[in-house]
């Protein structure tokens, strides 16, 4: 029994941490974050707060946190602390922060 319990959570960490990779694998097109920076200074944000909350790429930001769509891509953005952040809108996590 003991046996099984550990082979379960072995499969377990390593398909979570397949996941936690392929978020961070995101990759951006420089065609898209140009279109991305030209979008957020056309249509600036007031930047919002998030105690506690790195901006490491891979973090999920809350659910309270409201994403912004940018036409013509699949990512959304947010400014957090003055930083424009990228983010995959189904998962929530940032992809990408604009200095």
């Amino acid at each position: 029994m003991r046996m099984h319990l550990t082979a379960a959570a072995a499969a377990f960490l390593l398909v979570a941490g397949v996941g936690a990779a392929a978020a961070e694998d995101v990759i951006i097109q420089p065609e898209q974050e140009t279109v991305i920076r030209e979008y957020v200074k056309k249509q600036p944000l007031a930047s919002v707060k998030l105690p506690g909350v790195e901006l490491n790429i891979g973090t999920a930001l809350p659910d309270t946190v409201e994403l912004h769509e940018v036409p013509n891509v699949k990512y959304r953005y947010v400014v957090i602390d003055n930083r424009t952040v990228v983010v995959d809108p189904g998962t929530r996590k940032i992809i990408k922060v604009i200095e």
